[in-house]
């Protein structure tokens, strides 16, 4: 057991120091495609460059927030904050899922607005920012690929970033069409296409991140499996007063009362209790032992 919890603690660093690296890595190079998309945009005159500089400054923001919140994560509790930073990784995904929400309003509100009035833009020079786009969104997104089913921050920078490559895909695709025919209407519909993709991805990150913040079992703990696990133990007659929520995007918390038939091996019992449920992702488990005379009063007054 020792040695699987040393492998674990190894294993624990060597995900914090990769998902370190590939946030800073995504933030020099999506800033550095921030500042390329806007001088662009001003040089050619693009409302379209402009916008899409603009979303891709949320991206940063997103990406920065998220290796703020991996950061506070990792900080010490102090005697006001006994849990640490930690529930600060919910605040951000769920800031992160408005985020996305709020650029995918702003890319729908902008194509309206072109389909009314189409303008004359220069394709060529459209495709090949986006090309670049492509590039540089698509490796951040397989940097982060990786750890995307680790913690809920990751996976919404991870998100970002993919969605990201697809408009950059519809907005090199729309480029060289209008370079071609000179449909300018192109651009503002696969600026519709992409919004509903984004929105499409980001419900499922605001949907976790809300019932987190709201102290909600978690999405991949199911309550009454975790009873049965507490149940099927030797000893244990009953269970109550079970409570689950998330401390932050990665770590999960438990109190319970379990009913137990004697006080003999207690301390036992309950560090077995809390191997299992560590081994269904609750790693800070609180179990008051109490027998059955104990509870049948508790119960009675």
């Amino acid at each position: 057991m020792a040695h699987n919890h040393k492998h674990h603690v190894h294993q624990h660093t060597h995900n914090i120091e990769s998902i370190n690296s590939a946030l800073v890595i995504g933030i020099i190079l999506n800033t550095l495609f921030v500042v390329i998309e806007a001088i662009a945009g001003f040089y050619y005159d693009s409302l379209a460059l402009l916008s899409d500089a603009g979303h891709n400054l949320s991206d940063v923001i997103s990406l920065i927030l998220a290796l703020l919140a991996f950061r506070l994560v990792q900080m010490k509790p102090t005697s006001k904050y006994t849990y640490g930073y930690k529930k600060s990784s919910i605040l951000v995904s769920l800031l992160n899922a408005i985020i996305l929400l709020v650029a995918v309003g702003m890319i729908l509100s902008e194509s309206i607005v072109k389909i009314r009035h189409p303008e004359p833009i220069d394709g060529n020079a459209i495709a090949w920012v986006a090309g670049v786009g492509i590039i540089i969104n698509a490796f951040t997104a397989f940097l982060l690929f990786r750890q995307k089913g680790s913690d809920l921050n990751i996976k919404g920078a991870y998100l970002h970033m993919a969605a990201d490559t697809l408009v950059s895909v519809g907005v090199l695709i729309s480029g060289v069409v209008i370079e071609y025919t000179h449909w300018y209407f192109v651009d503002p519909i696969i600026g519709i296409v992409v919004a509903v993709v984004i929105l499409y991805s980001t419900w499922g990150l605001l949907h976790d991140s809300l019932r987190l913040s709201l102290d909600g079992v978690p999405v991949d703990i199911n309550l009454d499996e975790i009873k049965g696990v507490l149940l099927r133990n030797e000893g244990v007659e009953d269970v109550h007063h079970l409570h689950i929520w998330g401390i932050s995007t990665t770590q999960n918390a438990l109190t319970a009362h379990i009913v137990v038939r004697s006080t003999e091996n207690m301390e036992e019992l309950k560090h077995k209790l809390k191997e299992e449920l560590y081994e269904h992702n609750i790693q800070h488990a609180t179990l008051e032992l109490e027998l059955d005379s104990e509870h049948c009063d508790h119960k009675c007054c």
